[in-house]
């Protein structure tokens, strides 16, 4: 007789979050940010700067150019939107 054991679902990683300057409103709801983050080389242990930008979804409208944003990980949305706004800093 096979002993049956409820299975537990896989506890999901939190979402990553981060901040950043918008660059540019590109349409209805989305949001063009920058983030930059300093890096230092392995070797010559010299700082440098490196620039992503993100799409992020922005639902109300709320965020302008200039605006430093909070925006965290999510599904899909769309073939480059992964992120959402959670909330205007600044």
């Amino acid at each position: 007789m096979k002993q049956v054991t409820p299975q537990t679902p896989a506890a999901k990683p939190p979402h990553r979050r981060f901040s950043g300057e918008v660059v540019s409103v590109s349409g209805q709801k989305t949001v063009r940010v920058k983030v930059e983050t300093i890096k230092m080389h392995p070797k010559y242990r010299k700082q440098y700067t490196t620039r992503k930008h993100f799409a992020v979804h922005d639902e109300k409208n709320a965020a302008q150019v200039g605006n430093v944003i909070l925006f965290e990980e999510c599904r899909p949305l769309s073939k480059t939107k992964r992120w959402r706004l959670i909330a205007v800093v600044k």
